[in-house]
């Protein structure tokens, strides 16, 4: 409460209690908790290692958890393999058959297959870690996003792989060559969950991974190689029968989902930087003039 004076009708004054407004205040501390929480901020490396590291054990135990639900798996297998003949875009098994005729090709899709799924992803975090850091809090948002969403996707739509059809007549490209080249074959087929393949996040993964790199790489075949990346995930998938077309449509839309997300927190497209940092924040250059930036 505070006092006003305000003049009455004979002309004296009388003290009034007028009620103090708080909802501009509350209001203005209640944006100012909200904007410092949605700041990015100077990313710490053992927090961040910390992070990604129980984040993707998370993730691997979640989704190995799914029940491998084989009937529905195999069911789903073939209304999307209906679908895909009814849209025209049934070339899975051409394109399997034609680079598992190529024996170096094949053998070497199998590898990328395990491989840099990992390797790239690792490396385009490190990257912004260490080279953006005022971008990397919003896009690592965005690849969390995308790969929680998909584990719904494997809980709620169980899908078998082209190579476990039912007269699909795709080649296992890693059995038949016997090479470490899936999770999901050979030895290694009992770590990991064989019938979720929808969404795929091969997909989801490497486009993250090329766009991040094609909107913030400052060299031109960087960001050329940025785009090449997720193009030649897409062949690689199909090629070794470990995933349909419409499983990449699946990564896409994880992917827009986690941009939505990102956004959405953020109160921005992932990519554009803020201007300060949470800590270390970047103070006027001494000397300059009033019209320069600092």
């Amino acid at each position: 409460m505070s006092d006003s004076t305000v003049t009455g009708p004979g002309g004296h004054r009388d003290e009034v209690a007028v009620p103090r407004t708080v909802t501009g205040r509350s209001a203005g501390g209640a944006r100012a908790l909200r904007d410092r929480v949605r700041r990015p901020r100077r990313p710490r490396l053992w927090f961040e290692i910390l992070l990604i590291g129980a984040s993707y054990w998370t993730y691997s135990l979640i989704r190995n958890a799914v029940p491998e639900q084989k009937r529905a798996a195999l069911r789903n297998a073939d209304a999307v393999w209906w679908l895909e003949h009814r849209l025209g875009i049934a070339v899975e098994a051409s394109v399997n058959h034609a680079a598992d005729s190529v024996g170096w090709l094949i053998i070497g899709m199998n590898y990328y297959y395990a491989t840099l799924h990992f390797v790239i992803t690792i490396g385009v975090l490190v990257w912004l870690y260490r080279w953006h850091p005022e971008r990397y809090a919003p896009i690592r948002l965005v690849l969390f996003a995308t790969t929680g969403v998909a584990l719904a996707g494997y809980y709620l739509f169980p899908l078998a792989p082209p190579r476990l059809m039912r007269g699909g007549h795709f080649i296992d490209t890693v059995m038949v060559h016997q090479t470490w080249g899936s999770m999901a074959s050979g030895d290694l087929k009992h770590m990991s969950n064989q019938y979720a393949a929808m969404p795929s996040m091969h997909i989801g993964w490497s486009l993250w991974c090329g766009l991040t790199v094609f909107m913030l790489a400052s060299v031109p075949w960087a960001r050329v190689l940025g785009l090449a990346y997720p193009a030649l995930t897409l062949l690689v998938i199909v090629s070794t029968a470990n995933h349909f077309w419409l499983d990449a449509v699946g990564g896409v839309l994880c992917l827009a989902f986690g941009v939505t997300v990102a956004r959405l927190w953020y109160g921005r497209w992932p990519q554009v930087p803020r201007a300060v940092l949470g800590s270390g924040a970047a103070q006027p250059a001494r000397g300059s003039g009033a019209g320069q930036p600092a």
